[in-house]
């Protein structure tokens, strides 16, 4: 089975060659990276173009012309996925944010599903721990909301460590997806869910970054409070 990850990257030069390792040390063979990188300014760029050297075969990069943002980067390397033979296609964060050692669950999971997500709001998972309260409570919130929106069947709908039977992803209207923020991950699970596709929640530990700089901001959280709601008329049809 070929497990490929699509990976955005903005200025992780501090992780991506730790997380590269730490993904090709897993013992799962025929396990791929795809790197879609927005023109780092920290020459992640370059540093991903040394790694597809070091590990050739394994590792890809899609080099795009500016910071267009995270859910054009998934859609960019999703396509790109869909005209190879990769049977499994997965999403996760560069940040070391998402445990890598999980993949091996999550591509099990994928025995009795369609989409295997991690999930931090099932028990078992959880959030890093020096995160504030109100940090917490902001998550919770969030996934609180767009759950109870879009009637979603999932606790962690706005996680991006996800994986997916390539069948399955290929059956998307990708070309509908229109967010671009981290709200994106609600829009896709949302797509999912109207497909008639099947998800599996595996619990994970979500860590905060030990390196590099968050790209969350107030502008990203808005967006997502607003396109929760237009996603239903959106999809009205579906």
């Amino acid at each position: 089975m070929k497990v490929t990850i699509v990976m955005p990257t903005y200025n992780e030069a501090e992780n991506l060659p730790k997380m590269a390792e730490a993904l090709f040390d897993l013992p799962l063979e025929d396990l791929n990276l795809l790197v879609v990188d927005d023109n780092s300014a920290d020459g992640t760029g370059k540093i991903a173009d040394n790694l597809a050297k070091k590990y050739p075969g394994k590792l890809s990069v899609i080099h795009r012309k500016g910071k267009l943002g995270l859910g054009s980067a998934y859609i960019a390397g999703f396509k790109h996925l869909l005209k190879g033979d990769s049977d499994v296609i997965g999403q996760m964060d560069a940040d070391f944010s998402h445990p890598p050692e999980k993949i091996m669950e999550l591509v099990a999971a994928l025995n009795s599903c369609d989409v295997s997500v991690g999930s931090r709001y099932i028990p078992g998972g959880s959030l890093d721990e020096n995160w504030p309260a109100w940090r917490k409570g902001l998550s919770a919130f969030a996934n609180f909301y767009a759950r109870t929106i879009l009637g979603l069947p999932i606790r962690d709908t706005t996680g991006a460590f996800r994986l997916m039977k390539r069948e399955a992803l290929a059956s998307l209207p990708l070309d509908r997806v229109t967010s671009n923020g981290y709200v994106f991950q609600v829009e896709m699970a949302y797509i999912i869910h109207k497909h008639g596709l099947s998800f599996k929640e595996i619990p994970i530990h979500f860590a905060e970054r030990r390196w590099g700089t968050s790209k969350m901001s107030f502008g990203i959280q808005f967006e997502a409070a607003l396109r929760v709601w237009a996603l239903l008329w959106q999809y009205r049809d579906l």
